[in-house]
């Protein structure tokens, strides 16, 4: 029988390629794994064990939660908070850092997770997933507070997202490149199926919301369009469009054939400036995308660069091939550039 590497063997191997490691950053994703499984089972299992629906619950941004939210983000800060290895950790499901309890060791690692995102595709049997993003807690902190949280993107040790579809995947960066992992249920192992991921640089998908389209900011607008007149129009090629609903399905589709995802501002709430957050979405899955060779704004700057204002933090978020999330980028700087001509 063909050797397979499993995850385990591969995080194991990574770790010795690193001197001084501790073994700590190794353990706490084996714990992450684990907690990824669990949340696979509940969602494959939804509608036989009664969890399908609304917990009639809403969240921190005032979003109705659905059971299994409630029950993944359950999962992982059960599978998380005693294990010594994290300072503590966020999740966009809690208003508040959760400090980990006193009677267990503290770590030196800080996480943030979003622990079932595209809920909204669950009672239809679409495809889900948890986003995860680990930091390191800053030096001399003992009982981390918000504040310890909002570092730059470029600051994440690690960055990763597990998709419950036709099959289980935990797609993984430590910042040395990207790699897909399969979970082989027979053996309850996540095995590498899809080493060194990458996102090609053109691409002639992209993926958004057509139903908010009155609502954004005119050089969305003129990408879409040049988009949609195919080949007769100014770029001369045919593109698919595509939507899911499910940030993690889309970016895995990105990664899997590149594309473009577009979550855009726009004008019905002038005091939030996006609909993703930045710490739980846009900066994991920015570190995923441009490790694999894709990049990363909202429009007018680099996501990872960003320095955060709030844990729960709203940005529009473009990513995917390279060239196209240039390409949407400069056409928001031409309109920024028009506008203050314009005023003077």
């Amino acid at each position: 029988m063909e050797h397979r590497k499993t995850l385990g063997q591969f995080i194991l191997e990574e770790q010795r390629r690193v001197p001084d490691a501790t073994g700590d950053f190794s353990s706490l994703l084996g714990d992450l794994l684990t907690a990824c499984k669990k949340i696979a089972c509940a969602v494959n299992k939804g509608g036989l064990i009664g969890v399908l629906g609304s917990a009639e619950t809403e969240n921190v941004q005032g979003e109705t939660q659905k059971k299994l939210d409630v029950i993944s983000n359950d999962v992982m800060v059960q599978s998380l908070d005693w294990t010594g290895h994290l300072a503590a950790m966020a999740s966009e499901e809690m208003d508040d850092p959760l400090s980990i309890p006193r009677e267990y060791p503290r770590g030196k690692y800080l996480l943030l997770f979003d622990p079932l995102d595209g809920s909204s595709n669950i009672d239809v049997n679409l495809s889900v997933g948890t986003i995860f993003s680990v930091l390191r807690c800053p030096q001399n902190v003992s009982d981390p507070g918000v504040e310890d949280f909002l570092q730059p993107g470029t600051r994440q040790v690690c960055a990763g997202y597990a998709i419950y579809g036709p099959a289980t995947m935990l797609v993984l960066t430590t910042g040395q490149g990207v790699n897909g992992f399969t979970l082989d249920r027979s053996i309850g192992e996540f095995i590498l199926t899809h080493p060194d991921m990458t996102i090609p640089r053109q691409t002639r998908e992209f993926a958004i919301n057509m139903s908010n389209q009155r609502f954004w900011e005119p050089p969305v607008g003129r990408y879409v369009q040049e988009c949609l007149q195919g080949g007769d129009g100014p770029r001369g090629e045919n593109f698919n469009m595509r939507w899911i609903a499910s940030m993690v399905a889309e970016v895995h589709r990105i990664l899997t054939r590149g594309g473009i995802f577009m979550y855009p501002r726009d004008s019905r709430d002038s005091s939030r400036h996006g609909k993703l957050r930045l710490m739980y979405e846009a900066n994991p899955m920015s570190f995923i995308v441009e490790q694999a060779g894709g990049a990363g704004t909202t429009g007018r700057e680099r996501i990872l660069s960003l320095t955060p204002e709030g844990l729960h933090q709203r940005v529009p978020v473009f990513l995917g091939s390279r060239e196209e999330v240039e390409r949407i980028t400069e056409y928001h700087w031409d309109f920024d550039r028009e506008q203050g001509e314009q005023v003077a």
